[in-house]
Order: structure tokens, then C-alpha cells, then sequence
């Protein structure tokens, strides 16, 4: 019998396009002889099945089925990758805990814990992982941020970036305080708390990883090259980037970060494809320091997204690699 898989996209945050473009990809992705897979959009209240004849069916909440030519179906397991609320932030995964739906990601609290920037840094960095110093701000506390105490704690330049959301919408560099308020308004706009983040110099990577009952499998990483001063929304999806797999890295420092992305996803007891990047400060020196950047349970998965430019460069093939954590339970 063929498991039915729901490849679980959209979500409420401003990533909702972007996530049904990783649907498409996984969709794409998956051995159909091996598995019946629909997309299902998830926005609001609205939950619906993408059906093969182009209609759609809704999404039965009480136990996440649905009706095709008159007959009820249910999944067998939600691949989710939805970027952003409800899905890299734990909700949904406390509600497939409930109706016992087995899924790809971490569980609850890891999902809570990584959706905040500012917990995990403080979370990792007592395992000894290297974070960049920062600072949060919850709506209606704008003013406690002066010039003298962004000087004192992360300095200039400094991101600022919604604290619980992705890292697409809402981000900017900010070189002087008289910026300080609208990227403050543009950053609330996405997330109730924002994180500004000291300034990190160095080589962009992103490394993704996986791990099953049988293998711990760490995919080569990808160097970042922006043609914008930091990797925003166009130099991710409009092509304005360089994006090499694996990245110029000297062995040494290239294992160093394998060992450090292994440590933290077993750190974090996580589950399914998870991607860590990294801003590495003298990559090509022998004493390179690796600084963490941001962690993301549900990454991009089009054709040309990170993890499967580096599945690829491992000689890997995708459709196995969504077996394999589809079949560990």
C-alpha cells in the first residue's frame, strides 16, 4: 500500500508564496510510485487540498482529512514546509500531536525554540556555540533603544530583523541611529519582537543536515555571495546572488562547520532537514572563527534552494532523501 503524504505549504506570514513555490519542489521531488502526495495550502482558516483536476477540496479539521469523488481520505504523514506561522513555529505540530499525525520537522518546543532568534542564541550559546551579540525589543518599548545603548551593546552597523519569523521579510542594515526607528516599524510589521544584531564580517555559508535511525548525514555547505550589502529577498529569490556548493573553504575550516552543524541539530534533538548558516570571520585561516547565524526547520526546497544544490553536490538523489525521513518513525 502507497503511504499518502500531505505536502503541507503556505502559512499566514509574508513567506506564503515562497512556501508554495517549496511545495511545488517537493511535490516535484517525491517518488510518486512510491508514495500518493498532495499540496495542501494552509492560510488562516483556510486549509485545502490541491486536487489532481485543478479543484480543491477542504481540509476536515478534526482529523486533517478530506473528501476526493466522494470518498473521505486521510494522510498518512504532513511533510510540512510551510515558512513562518503556523509551521516553523510550533502550532502546527502541537496539532498533529493531538490527531497523532506523524510529520518531517522537529516537534514543538524545538520548533518554538529556533522560530525566536534571540532564544536560540542565548539557548546555543550556552552549549558554546558562537552567536553575535544582540538585543530585543518588544513592540511599545521603542524607546528604551538610544544611540548610546546600541553603541555599548552590538554597535554600528547592526541588523535589525524580526525576532520570530523568517529571515526574508522585514530585515535591514542599519549604519546610524536616525535609521534605527524605520527599520524598527519595518521589522514589527512581521514579528511582536524584534532582535538587533551586531554586525558579523566574514564569508556567508548555509549547511543543511539530516540524521535517521541509520545515518547522520551532514550536506556539503553553500558559499553566499550577495550582490546586495547582505542576503535580503531579491538576492535569495530574484537571482541576485552567487551561491557555490560546496563553498571555498579549506578542509580544516570545511570540517570544523560540518562537526559544529552535526552538534547542533543533536543539541537541539531535531528532526527532518533542518539548515544551519554561518558567518565565518578569516574562512581561510586555519584560526577561522564560526559564528552561527540563524537556524531554519523548514528551508527552502525548490529546485534551486539550498538543500537540493547540496544533495545534489553529494551525489545524492532528493527523492531517496524524502524517503528516508518519511520512513524514519
Amino acid at each position: 500500500m502507497k503511504k499518502t503524504i500531505a505536502i503541507i505549504c503556505g502559512g499566514d506570514s509574508s513567506e506564503h508564496d515562497v512556501s508554495l513555490r517549496s511545495g511545488a519542489g517537493i511535490y516535484s521531488f517525491f517518488n510518486k510510485e512510491k508514495y500518493n502526495c498532495y499540496i495542501v495550502d494552509l492560510k488562516s482558516g483556510d486549509w485545502h487540498v490541491n486536487l489532481p483536476d485543478g479543484a480543491t477540496a477542504e481540509i476536515d479539521k478534526n482529523d486533517f482529512s478530506f473528501v476526493e469523488n466522494g470518498e473521505k481520505k486521510t494522510f498518512d504523514y504532513a511533510y510540512i514546509t510551510i515558512h513562518g506561522a503556523p509551521g516553523e513555529n510550533g502550532v502546527l505540530q502541537g496539532y498533529f500531536d493531538l490527531i497523532g499525525m506523524p510529520y518531517s520537522t522537529s516537534g514543538v518546543l524545538v520548533e518554538a525554540l529556533t522560530f525566536d532568534k534571540f532564544a536560540l542564541n542565548n539557548y546555543l550559546r550556552s552549549f558554546g556555540v558562537s552567536v553575535a551579540e544582540s538585543v530585543l525589543v518588544r513592540k511599545g518599548d521603542e524607546a528604551s533603544i538610544t544611540d548610546e545603548k546600541i553603541k555599548a551593546t552590538v554597535g554600528y552597523p547592526c541588523f535589525v530583523k524580526p525576532a520570530a519569523d523568517g529571515s526574508s521579510f522585514g530585515v535591514s542594515k542599519v549604519k546610524e541611529f536616525s535609521e534605527m526607528q524605520k527599520a524598527l516599524d519595518l521589522a514589527f510589521g512581521e514579528s511582536d519582537t524584534v532582535m538587533i544584531e551586531a554586525f558579523l564580517e566574514g564569508m556567508e555559508i548555509s549547511q543543511g543536515v539530516y540524521k535517521t535511525k541509520e545515518k547522520s548525514v551532514v550536506l556539503p555547505a553553500t558559499e553566499v555571495v550577495s550582490q546586495n550589502e547582505f542576503f535580503d529577498f531579491d538576492a535569495k529569490y530574484n537571482g541576485q546572488v552567487e551561491e557555490i556548493t560546496p563553498a571555498r573553504l579549506p578542509q580544516e575550516v570545511s570540517d570544523r562547520v560540518a562537526k559544529i552543524t552535526s552538534a547542533i541539530y543533536d543539541i537541539l534533538h531535531a528532526n527532518g532537514i533542518i539548515r544551519v548558516d554561518y558567518i565565518i570571520k578569516n574562512p581561510q585561516s586555519a584560526d577561522a572563527k564560526i559564528n552561527m547565524l540563524e537556524i531554519n526547520t523548514t528551508p527552502g526546497m525548490t529546485p534551486t534552494s539550498f538543500i537540493p544544490q547540496q544533495v545534489r553536490a553529494a551525489g545524492l538523489d532528493m527523492g531517496e532523501v524524502l524517503s528516508e525521513i518519511v520512513e524514519n518513525q
